[in-house]
């Protein structure tokens, strides 16, 4: 299925401006002054047309997609950042994080935060429209805990949805765990991850946070997907969005998730 007819507004050569400003900021570990107040007539179909940009500057650097992400899926991280509904992105081999690894957050990042997810690995490609959580279970080779590390290129975290999708949606990396569970062997809406920092408990949710169900938040982003042309691929990794408020990242911390009956993963900071 081609793309859909999109809704740009801004000129090609605005949206070639903001691409060039956001790979930058990445490179070079810096921050932009936020978009959507810089460009109030930008859509929804000019943020991703940035996105889609900003990705094939990274793909040209030698960097491949390894999977996709939807992020702000659940109300208390939607109200942490003055966000109405989910934004998605992509992930590439960059951004992978081993499990346990140890990594210098300011060579890194600019303004890290983390949060605690259920990620999916495909057997089979999801290409929407029409996707439904069972869909996504049929298709699904396993779930496992994840950490994602998000990294806004907007100054102070100062997003607008329009501001993030731009962005591929503030992604920073993930770390999955090592042991995850087939998918039909966990009930994902009741399931509990419960976060540690420093070994002391900071948060505890449930799948259910996430739009729902995390299931049904990877069937929205496949519908989603669909009007630009793009599909959850076979052998990818998805992110179905926190489940746990985020967190600031500082210098010394350990953090450590369990998907309770599935699986664990950490990460620490210096």
């Amino acid at each position: 299925m081609g793309r859909q007819h999109l809704r740009c507004v801004l000129p090609a050569e605005s949206r070639a401006e903001v691409t060039d400003e956001l790979y930058q900021a990445l490179a070079q570990r810096g921050m932009v002054e936020p978009l959507a107040a810089r460009y109030p007539q930008m859509t929804m179909d000019d943020a991703y047309q940035i996105s889609l940009a900003l990705l094939e500057r990274r793909l040209a650097a030698g960097e491949h997609v390894v999977g996709k992400k939807i992020g702000v899926t659940s109300r208390v991280v939607q109200e942490m950042l003055g966000v109405d509904q989910p934004d998605f992105g992509f992930l590439t081999d960059s951004m992978v994080v081993a499990d346990g690894a140890q990594i210098e957050a300011s060579a890194r990042f600019i303004q890290p935060r983390i949060e605690g997810e259920i990620a999916f690995r495909l057997q089979r490609t999801l290409r929407g429209p029409g996707i439904d959580a069972e869909t996504v279970l049929a298709a699904t080779e396993a779930v496992l805990p994840c950490f994602e590390i998000v990294d806004s290129r907007i100054r102070d975290w100062k997003i607008t949805i329009l501001d993030t999708v731009a962005d591929n949606a503030s992604c920073g990396a993930f770390v999955l765990g090592a042991m995850g569970a087939a998918p039909g062997s966990v009930d994902l809406d009741d399931v509990t991850l419960e976060v540690r920092r420093n070994g002391r408990q900071l948060s505890t949710g449930q799948g259910r946070a996430v739009l729902g169900g995390p299931a049904g938040a990877v069937a929205w982003l496949a519908n989603t997907l669909a009007r630009y042309g793009v599909a959850l691929e076979a052998g990818e990794i998805v992110l179905s969005g926190s489940c746990v408020p985020l967190e600031p990242v500082v210098a010394g911390d350990l953090f450590e998730l369990e998907m309770v009956g599935v699986g664990e993963c950490r990460v620490a900071f210096c």
